[in-house]
């Protein structure tokens, strides 16, 4: 028997939603419900169980028990098939496109209507004309997708949802990888996807977006629910607070900067990727003691060949970097040379280039560091006085849990992090280049490490901080430096930066910063 759909049900319902893996408890019986024709937030810390969560709704996980329904009527949700079946969608914060296929090839992957593609594409065309003229959403139909900046690759990944009748849809990290100009263009398209009675859910830690565009509001913590609210009725301490279950300072607090002298210089630097595409072009700047450089750019403009290069990962085609008084580059100083020069670098990828996933704690916190001799006794690693380093290193930086020997894997993006900045900041460095210092990592922890630059630059060391976040970039730096292509397209003083401004540089008005 098909239950029947109640016309004044929810959009989306949860009911004691509960999941384990293993020995962690990720959902704690959570309920709620999303209205229709509503953009409704979902906020929490790094493991509070958000994605989870999601990924349960649209399939990729099967809760242990609990009910979800749709309208009113009760679904079951093994595969993503039957999110989709069920009319809801997710838009991933990693795009699931193929790149060098056509937008309109993207669009009918996997609904193709029988066995001749052209009527698959001219149906899907006559559709999403529709669909872009709807909702504005025009993309171009026949442009391949590598060929899209980010914020179209997105409106495609809508239009997929969209195609395939979504209602609800899901939105993990939108604006991750968007200018400010491009995030605004995706909230007044999901207004008009509410106005027409569409039923958004925002998963994001960003909480001036949830103040901005959402009607009402979710807070997890440790896998449950602790609050929902309408939006009007509350404020971004507010939601901060009950996230973390503390107070939580929202700004960046720091003295003004007193710059010294130059201890890093890039003159005309040029980086090649393998194919011999030049990913970073002329680019020439000064890292003075006492000061933070932010580099802002939309993700992919040229921010990590410069980085790779600049700590000797990445060897540039052309250019000079000097640190001391040497060049690093016509020396051909390695890594490890680098780092005894005084140059610490915390990697964008933290994944990739900062801890190994299989390691314990105590050796992801000596990695790069580990031929010491304070690591040492004689030949031999000495695993007493690298146990005692790592719980250090645990307690200044607030490390959760304090298990050294703990493998890596098992502690959240935020308490990585952690561990990776206290590794370099431990061995005390002239200078310290940081790629996106808080990707990941939720806002107790973003205040925390937030706090420990700013102390680094006040002690007289310089600072290079890459980050896609405008208001980190706004709230860290003393000099703003801005990459669009793979070149320094303006440097704007932090106190006459604006979101705008550094917003129209990022996306290549090269005039905006006169």
């Amino acid at each position: 028997m098909v239950e029947r759909i109640n016309p004044t049900a929810p959009a989306l319902e949860l009911r004691g939603i509960d999941k384990r893996f293993g020995s962690v408890h990720a959902n704690r019986a959570i309920s709620f419900s999303v209205a229709r024709g509503s953009i409704h937030g979902l906020i929490g810390e790094n493991g509070a169980g958000k994605s989870t969560l999601m990924n349960i709704v649209y399939g990729f996980h099967r809760a242990d028990a609990g009910e979800i329904l749709v309208k009113g009527r009760r679904v079951d949700i093994h595969a993503p098939h039957d999110a989709i079946a069920a009319g809801i969608g997710m838009v991933h914060q990693h795009f699931m496109l193929v790149e060098n296929f056509t937008v309109l090839e993207n669009v009918v992957l996997g609904v193709e209507r029988g066995a001749l593609l052209a009527g698959s594409l001219a149906h899907a065309r006559a559709e999403l004309e529709k669909l872009a003229r709807d909702y504005g959403l025009e993309v171009p139909l026949d442009a391949v997708i590598s060929e899209l900046p980010v914020g179209v690759q997105q409106r495609v990944e809508i239009l997929k949802a969209l195609y395939r009748g979504a209602e609800i849809l899901i939105l993990d990290e939108p604006t991750a990888v968007l200018t400010p100009q491009e995030a605004d263009a995706l909230f007044k398209m999901l207004g008009r996807l509410r106005t027409e009675g569409k039923s958004v859910i925002l998963v994001t830690h960003k909480l001036r977006e949830i103040m901005a565009v959402t009607d009402r509001v979710t807070v997890m913590r440790q896998g449950a629910v602790v609050g929902e609210v309408a939006t009007r009725d509350t404020s971004p301490r507010e939601l901060a607070e009950k996230m973390v279950g503390r107070a939580v300072l929202l700004r960046v607090e720091k003295a003004p900067a007193r710059p010294g002298d130059a201890l890093l210089r890039v003159s005309n630097l040029e980086v090649r990727d393998r194919f011999g595409v030049a990913r970073v072009k002329g680019v020439s700047f000064d890292l003075r003691a006492g000061e933070i450089v932010g580099v802002a750019g939309v993700s992919g403009n040229g921010q990590t060949e410069l980085l790779e290069a600049l700590a000797g990962i990445r060897w540039p085609t052309r250019g000079a970097i000097e640190l001391g008084g040497r060049d690093l580059v016509r020396e051909h100083l390695d890594p490890h040379a680098r780092r005894t020069l005084g140059l610490a670098h915390v990697p964008e990828d933290r994944l990739r280039l900062g801890v190994v996933m299989s390691f314990s704690a105590e050796d992801n916190a000596i990695l790069g560091y580990h031929d010491g001799p304070a690591y040492h006794r004689g030949p031999l690693l000495d695993r007493t006085a690298i146990r005692g380093a790592c719980e250090q290193k645990m307690a200044a930086h607030d490390v959760r849990p304090a298990l050294p020997a703990q493998r890596i894997s098992a502690f959240s993006g935020g308490n990585q992090q952690k561990l990776v900045l206290a590794r370099e900041i431990d061995v005390d460095p002239r200078v310290l280049i940081v790629g996106q210092p808080t990707r990941g990592v939720d806002i107790g922890a973003i205040e925390f490490i937030h706090k420990k630059l700013i102390a680094l630059r006040d002690a007289g060391k310089a600072l290079l901080i890459v980050s896609v976040e405008l208001e980190e970039i706004l709230g860290l730096a003393d000099r703003i430096l801005v990459m669009n292509g793979g070149e320094i397209v303006g440097e704007v003083a932090r106190a006459e930066a604006t979101e705008e401004k550094l917003g129209l540089m990022m996306a290549g008005v090269k005039e905006a910063h006169a």
